[in-house]
């Protein structure tokens, strides 16, 4: 009896490593899916949000920093690097602008513009 003991465990153990090997692949998939799905709402959502805030510097300079944490959080999750590296520099970015009045407010509002649809487009592409 132990001899045929002895032979199942090798076999159990790798059976386990190929099952989680599976299913770090899958999980992998669907951090991507997720990160793909995710990334380009939070920039339209932001980018709604911001047009109706030039008049409010303070609640303007929340958004961005609230989008930023949001794009942070996707980073963590991707499996992809480009969406990664895409979602941490444009977190970056969110968190570098600081908007104090209404000439700041115009600013912010052309720099997500034109950084966001480039983000959109890296992510995209890395999603496709």
């Amino acid at each position: 009896m132990p001899h045929y003991r002895s032979r199942f465990v090798p076999l159990a153990l790798f059976a386990s490593c190929v099952l989680a090997a599976g299913c770090s692949e899958v999980n992998s998939t669907i951090d991507k899916a997720q990160a793909c799905l995710e990334a380009p709402k939070i920039v339209a959502e932001l980018g709604a949000e911001i047009a109706k805030l030039t008049n409010d510097p303070q609640a303007m300079d929340k958004a961005l920093d609230d989008a930023a944490t949001k794009l942070n959080d996707v980073a963590d999750k991707a499996a992809n690097t480009t969406i990664k590296e895409a979602s941490d520099n444009l977190a970056a970015t969110l968190t570098g602008i600081t908007v104090k009045d209404a000439n700041d407010a115009v600013d912010a509002v052309q720099k997500v513009s034109a950084d966001g649809a480039a983000y959109v487009e890296k992510i995209t592409q890395a999603c496709t």
